[in-house]
């Protein structure tokens, strides 16, 4: 195997890394506190809504769009790291 394609794994393997630990992040608020946890969080209000309902309706796409901005910031210095920035 040469050096190029020892880079493009290593490179592959941290993309795969940081797309499953945010899926992850995403899945446990929005599973987690808008299903699993509902009932707890229901005892909150934000705006005068119950915290469960608040995550379930808008609170993990809220978090989604923040996951996505950090993704983009991941990657730009995962690619300066290996060298495959413009």
């Amino acid at each position: 195997m040469s050096d190029q394609q020892k880079k493009a794994t290593a490179y592959w393997k941290k993309n795969i890394r940081y797309v499953l630990v945010l899926l992850a992040i995403w899945f446990t608020v929005s599973f987690g506190a808008g299903i699993l946890l509902k009932d707890a969080l229901n005892s909150f209000k934000i705006g005068g809504f119950q915290l469960g309902f608040w995550f379930a309706q808008q609170g993990a796409i809220y978090v989604f769009v923040v996951l996505i901005f950090v993704y983009v910031r991941l990657m730009n210095k995962l690619d300066k790291k290996y060298g495959y920035n413009e």
